[in-house]
């Protein structure tokens, strides 16, 4: 298990489903997208087992976080890209 800390939040690595990177906001500012899945638990074992088991929410970083992110995320060590740079524009 490994954690990311950007500017006050810390993030789980085992939730992270999903990153966007080089988004642009409506104003034109450079972001960086996290799609986080966390397990959701009933208050109660009694309840009926709902189809849905996760909590999905996108969290968007910008500016330094957002750079941050980025070089994170385009690290070798951190992640192997698994695509060939021609295939990467047409998967989307």
């Amino acid at each position: 298990m490994a954690f990311i800390k950007i500017q006050n939040v810390i993030i789980n690595t085992n939730y992270i489903a999903a990153v966007k990177l080089d988004n642009q906001t409506g104003s034109e500012v450079k972001s960086v997208s996290v799609l986080l899945v966390t397990p959701k638990f009933p208050l109660f074992q009694c309840e009926s087992i709902s189809p849905n088991l996760h909590n999905y929410e996108w969290i968007e970083f910008t500016g330094q976080a957002a750079n941050a992110l980025q070089d994170y995320f385009t690290s070798y060590n951190n992640v192997i890209d698994l695509l060939p740079q021609s295939q990467e524009s047409s998967v989307v």
